[in-house]
């Protein structure tokens, strides 16, 4: 789908509908729904006086014009409350009016910039805002269905504004938008492959498609190399497995001589829970649990298109952890690249001991701030549901940093604590740490784990466990894979720029 910013008067544009907005509360519509209100006579005025428009927040209602404006429906969409406006509002907002129209059968759109105008948003924030919700609205993915598609696929969506003097503002939204949302959408189609066409291999190959793609340098480390690199929390983890592990690493120099950042992912690309074996039921999700490591891939795409003056590194360490003769076990010490040994209480926390050499090797590589992104525990879903991701850091201005990039990005995190006290839990008494601290505090405790591995660096861990899929069809999110947090990555980059 095309969207493209056009000057003109939207009473005036011929498509298949046209979307315009109110806020709850408003007595009479206002600035461009006004006009469009006018050009039906008053229609809008008297649904609202009956109480079928109340302007609540994703409230539609399809409009059909009878010949009196050029397009052939009009779609009130309601935005909320005003002082509740947000880019993540607008962005819902649109993703829930393509979703209608796409339903409606509509091929082409017009709409105004929700948000700008009466909105007091800045045009080039809601532009973006409207391309992200339009495009990520209506992501499908329908690789493996062989039936046709019951509906029609929109071509083209049409941003209007009658200010000339706002036009170069709203094409820098939507093409900020379009660069966002396609990383989004790479990272959606990465974690929604079922794990027999996503391996390790099938990983390191899409990584190899976006650093063609969009310059970036591109390192596969094998079995051999990080057999020759001490990794051995990342080989224990793969023991079990036939398909080969891979440590991808893919750079965007645009910073000159400047420190680069760090970008990790956890790359399990299905994490049956090894010996320690998880119950059959929803089994199948664990095709998700490679979501860190698809964000870094779709991140450092995004921002090699942005060019932002920074240097970027993302490492992805990725593996299946699967049970068989040969896998690690219960009991077992490993050795991390870093030096330090852990008892494996369970192997079913295995993203914290790949992220442990993946860290390590950051680490030697001078990256730095770093952050990580994975799909660690399950005690982060029970303490947060899949509202917000948890971010945990051993440094707070580092951290601030991380949660403004999530929340202009709209992948919403909350800082958990770190206190030094929760460190007990994961002594061992036969290794340096053991890889689990029990039920209580899980989500704190493998944190902790990570913070021994990120050592004095400055280091954010986003724990996505419950943010990485959706349920249900909501806002500009779809069931399945969120993508999060490949914007938060995007956004972070930029703003260290």
């Amino acid at each position: 789908m095309e969207i493209r910013v056009e000057a003109g008067d939207v009473t005036q544009v011929a498509a298949g509908a046209v979307v315009v907005n109110l806020f709850e509360g408003s007595s009479h519509p206002e600035g461009a729904t006004a006009a469009v209100d006018r050009a039906l006579d008053g229609a809008i005025s008297r649904l609202m006086a009956d109480d079928e428009i109340k302007g609540k927040l994703y409230e539609a209602t399809l409009i059909h014009t009878l010949g009196k404006m050029p397009a052939a429906r009009v779609l009130v969409m309601g935005l909320g409350k005003r002082e509740e406006l947000t880019q993540e509002r607008v962005r819902g907002v649109m993703g829930e009016a393509c979703r209608a129209m796409r339903k409606a059968g509509v091929a082409r759109a017009a709409t105004i910039a929700h948000g700008a105008g009466i909105g007091g948003m800045e045009s080039q924030a809601a532009a973006q805002a409207v391309a992200e919700g339009a495009i990520l609205g209506l992501y499908t993915f329908r690789r493996y269905l062989t039936r046709p598609y019951e509906l029609k696929d929109m071509e083209e969506i049409l941003v209007v504004e009658r200010e000339n003097n706002k036009l170069p503002a709203l094409e820098r939204g939507v093409e900020m938008g379009r660069i966002m949302s396609h990383a989004t959408y790479l990272a959606r189609d990465m974690v929604n492959e079922p794990a027999n066409h996503m391996t390790p291999t099938h990983m390191a190959e899409a990584a190899r498609k976006v650093a063609e793609e969009h310059g970036l340098s591109l390192t596969i480390l094998e079995r051999e190399q990080m057999q020759e690199l001490g990794m051995g929390a990342l080989l224990g983890v793969a023991q079990g497995s036939q398909q080969p592990p891979k440590l991808i690493v893919l750079e965007y120099k645009g910073g000159g001589n400047r420190t680069p950042l760090g970008l990790l992912g956890k790359g399990l690309t299905f994490d049956s829970g090894g010996i320690s074996i998880k119950p059959s039921e929803g089994m199948q999700e664990m095709k998700e649990d490679m979501a860190g490591g698809a964000a870094v891939i779709a991140a450092l795409g995004a921002i090699a298109q942005l060019h932002p003056p920074v240097n970027v590194t993302g490492i992805i360490p990725a593996t299946e952890n699967l049970p068989s003769g040969t896998a690690y076990k219960p009991g077992d010490v490993l050795k991390t690249m870093g030096g330090k040994t852990i008892e494996v209480i369970s192997t079913d926390a295995e993203g914290r001991l790949i992220l442990a050499d993946a860290l390590c090797y950051a680490r030697r590589r001078g990256l730095s701030p770093l952050v990580d992104a994975a799909t660690l525990t399950g005690a982060c879903i029970v303490a947060l549901g899949d509202i917000c991701s948890g971010a945990f850091s051993n440094n707070q201005e580092f951290l601030s940093q991380v949660l403004k990039a999530a929340e202009t990005a709209g992948e919403r995190a909350w800082p958990m604590p770190m206190f030094p006290d929760y460190k007990e839990q994961n002594k061992s008494d036969v290794a340096d740490i053991k890889n689990t601290g029990g039920r209580n505090a899980g989500a704190i405790t493998a944190a902790q784990f990570l913070a021994e591995f990120a050592e004095t660096t400055p280091w954010v861990h986003l724990d996505i466990a419950g943010t990485v899929r959706a349920d249900k069809d909501k806002g500009y999110q779809v069931k399945g894979a969120t993508g999060v947090p490949a914007r938060t990555f995007v956004q972070l980059a930029l703003a260290l720029a």
